[in-house]
């Protein structure tokens, strides 16, 4: 018979991470969450980049079936812990911390040790709805350019960014940008633009088939949406940016301040 809640063993654990290690205070855990931390005590002895036993070995170490096995592995795929490579599995590193503060995502991979990277899908410019205008304040009617472009990481594919900016501001954006480059740059150099403030707001989704197939995901790894519309020194909004970012590459941090 489990111990009532107030007698629970209380086990150790490190600052932020679950307490009691994710068990339950009537000391039942589900046989997946078991082979799940003992896979994950694994891949701390394996190291970054090596590549884990096959299914059928690690069900037969853990005791567990095969079933049970890829549901532990699922969960260490959606939180990052490993990857898909080929036909196996290997051991992932530690998420791409971003900071949440004004500055182009190029500056914001680099500052980690990464080479950042942009891939072009379209940019096209098109006439403002309502939303739109409002929103980068023009009239309705005025055009507005759309970049679309997936982000790398070293490489690899990682997030998707939808970028709209006033044609009015940067006229010449079709023939003198530089699709890989950052647009905060672009946006300084070719306009006269100085970032003077913004709001993001951020929200986990699911990827559409169209995203999922551009990022290269599977439809159901969650991803990170982040909002942002930036405004210049003089107060006018110049930038609205719809990115996503995988779930399991990616963290963001800020620096919180007392209130006064």
């Amino acid at each position: 018979m489990s111990p009532p809640p107030s007698q629970a063993p209380r086990l150790p654990h490190a600052p932020g991470a679950p307490v009691r290690a994710g068990i339950p205070e009537h000391g039942r855990m589900p046989k997946y969450y078991l082979a799940k931390a003992q896979l994950t005590e694994l891949l701390d002895e394996l190291g970054e980049g090596a590549t884990l036993p096959a299914e059928r070995e690690l069900a037969e170490r853990y005791g567990v079936a095969r079933e049970t096995l890829r549901l532990a592995l699922r969960e260490l795929l959606l939180e990052g812990r490993v990857r898909r490579q080929g036909r196996g599995t290997v051991v992932a590193g530690p998420k791409i911390e971003q900071p949440l503060a004004l500055g182009s995502y190029t500056e914001g991979v680099r500052r980690r040790g990464h080479t950042p990277g942009r891939r072009l899908i379209g940019l096209e410019r098109f006439a403002a709805a309502d939303d739109a205008a409002r929103e980068l304040g023009v009239e309705r009617g005025d055009f507005v350019w759309h970049l679309e472009r997936v982000l790398l990481v070293d490489d690899e594919r990682v997030g998707l960014e939808s970028t709209y900016a006033p044609v009015a501001l940067l006229p010449r954006m079709d023939q003198d940008f530089d699709p890989a480059g950052s647009f905060y740059a672009y946006a300084r150099d070719a306009g006269g633009l100085v970032s003077g403030g913004g709001e993001e707001r951020i929200e986990t989704v699911l990827a559409t088939p169209r995203e999922a197939l551009l990022i290269g995901t599977p439809p159901a790894l969650p991803m990170l949406l982040l909002h942002r519309r930036s405004w210049d020194a003089k107060g006018r909004p110049f930038e609205r940016v719809r990115t996503l970012y995988r779930g399991d590459r990616f963290s963001f941090s800020t620096e919180l301040r007392a209130a006064e």
